[in-house]
């Protein structure tokens, strides 16, 4: 019998799409496809009157897989429009732009090749974890009634995407050819992201030579593409320094995360990425509200409380979890039009709340050109960002069935010991795990640890404003976690005893 929720990969249906599995990791054949997708239509009421767009990203198991998916809702007697390769940004915007329903992106993000995966989009927003459940049981017995009466057009939905790019720069410059003299260098990573280059940036005039791995190829042969990879990161830093680039920008697979890197090659990630998707969002909303995920460092707090007049929400990972608190934030009437993972997910209220890395890349964009103009760079916006020496994660796995009473319970040992700690305080009225901060002789910084919400898994993030600081935590936490047998801490040991 299947165990449909092993699907589930927070708010997205993930498997092995090539080869087999281990069974940790299940397959996504093209029965379950079918099932699921049939389990989609049932959550959506039924196929009378419905249309939906189907796109995918640049995976070898692309192809398998969206047979799998436009049979099923044809067979339901759903409306399909192909898109074909597109963005998962893309795809959401078939929902605003041609009146679809819904949509389904076939993406793994920034997974291996082997992976995949399907993302669902419903009136205006990406499913959440519980109604992804609700998708998952009914593929357990899907009620749709097969018609076979469905109907399939093939639409090239990513030129009319890329032309609605355009137009953000060009009216957020007030020029047609605002990027005329300037060379921009994209990294793809051969994923679907080239055509940022090709299409929204050329046009507008740079010079985009300098660009690489733009073809998309499923294989993924020279990085993966994602912003977190320091390779990818390191390729992307040598492509703008060698061509002379103005500025270098990174995507996912998928292209719903973003990066960048100045003129010399300096990486503007993370906190730096944060720092700067702030000062933007706040132009004209001063003292409005930007929510983080969990990890943000605490020289990142301290530049958009202070330096820029904001107030920063550190909220939980998971780049749905911060968009659903912009949203509700909003709602309630506070200005929050920013919500971004220093994983590269940022969401703009401006634009449908949607994880978008194609936008953020052009709000970046229209900032480099207004700033050239005056004679300034890109990084004068964050200059004053105090950042950390070190920093580090570590995860334990959990080695016990009940790992997240296990887990929660050493959780609540840790925030209780450090009540009698003067070097360990805890920092009240966090969202997520226990945050502590560390004194000058007990790391100079802060460390988070928090429980994963579906793996077994308890990931530990250092920070230190000083050399060494972080294995100095790391070993104050290793004298703490040996008591408790069901944790791997193989990884926290090896880092204490060998750096």
């Amino acid at each position: 019998m299947t165990d449909w929720m092993k699907f589930k990969s927070g708010t997205d249906v993930r498997g092995i799409a090539v080869g087999e599995s281990d069974g940790t990791i299940p397959f996504l054949s093209d029965e379950a496809v079918r099932a699921i997708t049939l389990g989609f239509v049932d959550y959506l009421g039924g196929a009378a009157g419905l249309k939906v767009a189907v796109g995918h990203d640049c995976r070898v198991s692309a192809e398998r897989l969206k047979a799998a998916v436009i049979g099923a809702l044809t067979d339901a007697g759903v409306q399909v429009l192909d898109c074909g390769l597109s963005s998962t940004p893309a795809m959401f915007m078939t929902t605003v732009e041609l009146g679809c329903r819904a949509a389904i992106q076939l993406t793994a993000s920034h997974h291996p090749w082997d992976k995949n995966g399907l993302k669902f989009f419903v009136g205006g927003s990406g499913v959440d974890g519980r109604q992804l459940e609700q998708i998952l049981q009914n593929a357990a017995c899907p009620q749709a009634a097969l018609t076979k009466t469905g109907t399939v057009e093939q639409v090239a939905f990513m030129p009319r995407y890329a032309e609605i790019l355009r137009g953000i720069i060009t009216r957020g410059t007030g020029e047609e050819q605002p990027l005329r003299g300037m060379k921009i260098a994209v990294d793809a990573g051969n994923g679907v992201g080239g055509f940022y280059a090709t299409e929204v940036l050329a046009p507008l005039g740079a010079d985009v030579s300098g660009s690489r791995y733009l073809e998309p190829d499923g294989t993924f042969p020279n990085h993966i593409p994602n912003p977190e990879n320091r390779q990818a990161m390191a390729a992307l830093s040598e492509a703008v320094v060698a061509s002379g680039s103005d500025l270098g920008l990174i995507f996912d697979t998928d292209v719903d995360r973003a990066a960048c890197v100045d003129r010399n090659g300096t990486e503007i990630a993370r906190n730096r990425l944060v720092a700067l998707a702030a000062a933007i969002a706040l132009e004209g909303n001063a003292g409005g509200t930007i929510v983080t995920d969990s990890i943000v460092s605490d020289g990142l707090i301290d530049f958009i409380n202070h330096t820029l007049g904001g107030v920063i929400l550190p909220f939980k990972r998971g780049y749905k979890n911060v968009i659903d608190k912009q949203i509700e934030l909003n709602n309630s009437g506070v200005n929050c039009p920013l919500a971004i993972e220093t994983s590269g997910h940022a969401a703009f209220r401006e634009n449908y709340y949607l994880d978008d890395g194609a936008y953020l890349a052009a709000r970046i964009v229209i900032q480099l050109v207004r700033l050239r103009q005056q004679g300034k760079d890109l990084e004068e916006l964050f200059a004053t960002l105090t950042e950390a020496k070190e920093e580090k994660e570590i995860r334990f796995k959990i080695l016990c069935d009940d790992f997240k009473a296990y887990g929660q319970a050493f959780l609540d040992d840790l925030r209780a010991a450090c009540a009698a700690d003067d070097a360990w305080q805890v920092v009240p009225n966090t969202y997520e795990g226990v945050r502590i901060n560390a004194d000058a002789g007990s790391g100079d910084g802060w460390l988070l640890a928090r429980l994963s919400v579906h793996d077994p898994v308890i990931p530990v993030n250092f920070e230190s404003r000083r050399v060494g600081g972080t294995k100095t935590a790391a070993q104050k936490l290793l004298a703490f976690a040996k008591n408790y047998e069901k944790l791997d801490i193989s990884a926290l040991t090896d880092f204490c005893e060998n750096g």
